[in-house]
Parts: C-alpha cells; sequence; structure tokens
C-alpha cells in the first residue's frame, strides 16, 4: 500500500538532505520537483545516478551556501547500471551523513495512459518500438527494484498536480531554514480547510461576485484586485491580519514549528479570499522565504 505522508527529514542547518525522486513517466515527479524548489531545495532532474556523490560533494563544499537541501529526479531514462547502482549509492551517502530518502511516485497504468493521451507526451521508453502500455509495463519491470527500497510511495492515481504539491511542500517544509508559511485561500460554503492553523473570514468586505464584470474572474485578475484596492474596508483589514500575523507567527518560529497555514475565506473562495491571500503572500515574501500559496476553489 503506498503512503502518501512524507517522510520526517532533519532540520539540522549544518546537515545536508537529499531526496532522490522516481518513479513511473507521468506519475508527477516533475511537479514534485517544483514543490521542492519552491521550498529552496537545490535541485537537478535526469541527473544520472553516478553522480550523485559529486553533487552532494559540491554542495558540501560551499560552505557559505543556505542550499543544504537538494532534491534529484532520477529515472528510467538512467542507463540500467546505474539504476541498479543506487542502493549502493545511497548507502555510501548515508554512510558519510547525508540524510537521503528516495520517494518513488507511483501511478495506476490506467491512469498513466489517460495522462499520456491527454498530453499527448511520448513515453521515454517509445523510442524501443513499444507500445505505451507495454512501455508502462517495461518501466515498471525496471523500476521494481527501487520501489522496493524507498522510504516512501506516493501514490498520485486520485491527485491532481496542486494536490500533489501541496501534499509534497507540507511534508518537507522541515527541511527548510525558519518557519514555512502557506497561505490558502477557500469558500466558507465549502467547509473549512481540515489543516488550517488560522482562519480569517473575508465575508464582510465589498463582494466584486455582484459586479457582472468581475463575476468571471478571480482575485488574481488585474480588474478585480483594482476594484478591492479601492475600498477602505478591504484595505483595513489587510493591514489589521498582517499587524495579528506579524505579531504572533514569530511566536511560532520561537517555538520550532516548521510549518504554519493562514486560511482566508470568503463565501465563493474565488474574489475577496484570493485577493487577501496573494496580497498577504507578497507581504511576507519580501521578509522571507519560505512562502507558498493555494487557492483550493481555483486549482
Amino acid at each position: 500500500m503506498s503512503d502518501t505522508t512524507p517522510s520526517a527529514i532533519t532540520r539540522d542547518p549544518d546537515a545536508i538532505n537529499l531526496i532522490v525522486l522516481t518513479g513511473m513517466s507521468g506519475g508527477g515527479k516533475t511537479v514534485a520537483l517544483r514543490a521542492l524548489e519552491d521550498l529552496e531545495f537545490y535541485c537537478v532532474d535526469n541527473l544520472p545516478t553516478a553522480l550523485l556523490p559529486q553533487l552532494v560533494a559540491a554542495v558540501s563544499r560551499n560552505v557559505e551556501s543556505k542550499r543544504r537541501n537538494i532534491a534529484v529526479g532520477v529515472d528510467v531514462r538512467n542507463p540500467g547500471e546505474d539504476l541498479q547502482r543506487m542502493p549502493a549509492i545511497l548507502s555510501e551517502l548515508a554512510s558519510s551523513g547525508v540524510h537521503a530518502h528516495l520517494i518513488f511516485l507511483d501511478c495506476r497504468d490506467d491512469v498513466l495512459i489517460k495522462r499520456y493521451s491527454e498530453t499527448r507526451r511520448r513515453h521515454p521508453l517509445s523510442w524501443q518500438g513499444l507500445s505505451l502500455a507495454d512501455a508502462i509495463a517495461e518501466e515498471r519491470r525496471v523500476l521494481r527494484p527501487l520501489s522496493a527500497i524507498a522510504d516512501k510511495v506516493i501514490d498520485s492515481s486520485d491527485m491532481n498536480v496542486h494536490q500533489l504539491r501541496r501534499l509534497i511542500a507540507t511534508g518537507y517544509a522541515e527541511a527548510t531554514e525558519g518557519l514555512t508559511l502557506m497561505f490558502q485561500s477557500f469558500a466558507f460554503r465549502r467547509g473549512l480547510p481540515l489543516d488550517a492553523d488560522f482562519v480569517f473570514d473575508a465575508r464582510c468586505l465589498p463582494n466584486p461576485h455582484w459586479k457582472p464584470t468581475l463575476r468571471p474572474l478571480s482575485g488574481k485578475d488585474a480588474a478585480v484586485r483594482d476594484y478591492l484596492d479601492e475600498q477602505p474596508m478591504v484595505a483595513e483589514y489587510f493591514a489589521d491580519t498582517a499587524r495579528w500575523l506579524d505579531t504572533w507567527l514569530p511566536r511560532f518560529d520561537a517555538d520550532d514549528r516548521s510549518y504554519v497555514t493562514i486560511a482566508v475565506g470568503c463565501t465563493g473562495g474565488r474574489h475577496r479570499s484570493v485577493y487577501l491571500v496573494e496580497k498577504l503572500a507578497a507581504h511576507y515574501r519580501a521578509l522571507r522565504s519560505g512562502v507558498l500559496t493555494f487557492h483550493r476553489e481555483l486549482e
């Protein structure tokens, strides 16, 4: 059975964390790698397995670099002998003090076939003259030894790209220096986010939904932003919210928390909450690293 909870990794600022992402082509490795890049991991895709020790050594030598976290994508495009050496290489890195974790992104065959048909991508083994179904079966056979030793197997069959990105981001935020903030917009009519640490209610603010020209848009669009920027009540709400967070978030930093989710809701989750989440995220990105956004009703 797959596990959708990422492994804990060290938050020691002097340690090197290495996450190796592998798995089925179309299973979400690129999405996962981008999520780690958002957390300021040093990311390399399709690195030959044999070069892993050299990459880790190069990062280790750069003592002034804040990038002590590395994420590497490894897939079936690697030579077969390289993939076979992966267990031994990971063991050697662990013996040298590197905190290495292997994540295998899996997915059901029928979902993989659907994803390839929708994107019209070619499978990396198609050059062998195999049908898509046969290429997937061959890839699964080649990668089975890596799946067997993975620290985590994540089945992305029933996830969209945003859900997978969020799963990786929330699970590995602890490897980053300082507190990672997730600002999330949502619609109250669809229920509260279960993982929210703080919830702010923006339903008292002027609603762009009642403007016919703004209704089809979202809080990311310039016309909606301009409308809300002109509302004194919105500016006051944002200032009060930012002031409150400025006061209390440092307490969570001091408490050694790695991740905090701040949710902002409105009626439909498209206009006011999205606008405020984007504005709050921009405010904190100017002050710190590790700031993420997620718009539940848009994504």
